[in-house]
């Protein structure tokens, strides 16, 4: 009962100061809605490259060259590869940035990937129309390509393009197939690229290096003794030379994400946080304005038989009432400020339930520590050398 007769005074006398008592809150206000805000934008950017990765197939090997030698590999290497045990279909790439493309008067700029007809089934890409790349274009040579729908749309204001021909370099392809939309992964967008045959696209940039190789398991189990065999490949290759090359599977690519994302967020919830600190301080200072515009108040009651720690728990939940009220303020704001840059900047953002509990429960923790010695300091005071005080 006593509890609740103290709760009432504590926010009749924050009633009685709105404006002082908002001031207090907003530093709380501000450090809550900036931890909401910063973490859900970190996990939800953290979620979308997971579902981006997890999208290209768990049973993804990637092997990057990544040594200054110039060691080709030979068709016969690639059959050997294709024969260890849990390698199921292996695909080289050749990729170039920055290429000049054209179609009537309308130019742009995009990047290529050239690779064989397999690379479409161990990436998980589909035609939305037309067919991907085959074999036989890779036999000969053929002038042909798959485009992304960004590409389509840049130079035809269409995806229905199929057959359509496309100037690449100043070399002429003709568009046998177009990509289902992928979105970007990785800051990378799945849309705004060309796919050709490599030994056309070798021909074309006059570059027969290959660097990057994409190796589909046979399963997700088979992912780690795969790789094992193709690391005593490549040894045995670049001559125990392990600088020259990395292969990593997309567990360890998803490893490393979590671990990115993980800092980036912890780091960016550590600067808010400070707003919180500050907030508390604010707190501090006007529970001690509080304290000493009320000594003659806390003299009363002292005097009349208030105990101490009466008068100690009093101002404790008048420091706690207002930090709650801010750190609820403060989810308000988060949730609102989310929505919006969700909605304007179409940026991933996610809220859990966790975050938003502890937000709440540190503020009020603030409230409490920061509280603290205002109200010990009330609770000491004297009773006669309160009531003199002027």
């Amino acid at each position: 009962m006593q509890l609740r007769k103290l709760g009432k005074m504590a926010l009749s006398s924050i009633w009685s100061n709105k404006i002082r008592s908002f001031l207090t809150m907003l530093g709380i206000i501000i450090g809550i809605s900036s931890v909401i805000v910063l973490v859900g934008l970190g996990q939800g950017t953290k979620q979308q490259i997971q579902s981006q990765i997890e999208s290209l197939g768990t049973n993804l090997i990637t092997i990057n060259i990544t040594g200054k030698r110039n060691i080709a590999f030979t068709n016969e290497d690639m059959e050997e590869l294709k024969s260890k045990p849990g390698v199921k279909e292996i695909a080289p790439v050749v990729t170039q940035n920055n290429v000049n493309i054209k179609a009537g008067t309308t130019t742009s700029t995009t990047s290529i990937e050239a690779s064989t007809s397999v690379y479409s089934q161990i990436r998980n890409m589909n035609v939305s129309s037309g067919c991907f790349i085959n074999d036989k274009d890779v036999e000969n040579r053929y002038h042909t390509a798959v485009v992304g729908i960004d590409v389509a749309n840049n130079l035809y204001k269409s995806t229905n393009v199929v057959g359509q021909s496309i100037s690449i370099n100043g070399v002429d392809f003709k568009i046998v197939g177009v990509l289902e939309a992928q979105g970007s992964t990785m800051g990378s967008s799945g849309d705004d690229k060309i796919i050709l045959p490599i030994s056309t696209a070798q021909r074309l940039f006059k570059n027969t290096e290959v660097r990057t190789f994409y190796i589909e398991a046979t399963d997700k189990d088979s992912v780690s003794n795969a790789m094992g065999y193709i690391e005593l490949f490549l040894n045995k290759k670049f001559k125990n030379d392990t600088n020259s090359y990395r292969v990593f599977d997309q567990t360890s690519l998803l490893n490393t994400v979590n671990e990115t994302t993980n800092s980036m967020t912890m780091m960016l919830s550590g600067i808010a946080a400070i707003s919180l600190v500050v907030g508390g301080i604010g707190i501090m200072n006007i529970m001690l304005v509080s304290v000493i515009e009320r000594t003659r108040e806390i003299g009363v009651r002292k005097a009349i038989g208030a105990k101490r720690k009466t008068i100690l728990i009093q101002f404790l939940i008048e420091s706690s009432v207002v930090s709650c009220i801010g750190g609820i303020l403060g989810v308000i704001f988060g949730f609102l400020i989310a929505y919006l840059i969700k909605s304007a900047f179409n940026m991933p953002v996610a809220i859990s339930s966790g975050v938003v509990i502890g937000s709440v429960g540190f503020s009020v923790m603030v409230g409490i520590i920061f509280g603290m010695y205002p109200a010990n300091k009330a609770s000491k005071l004297n009773p006669i050398d309160a009531l003199r005080f002027e």
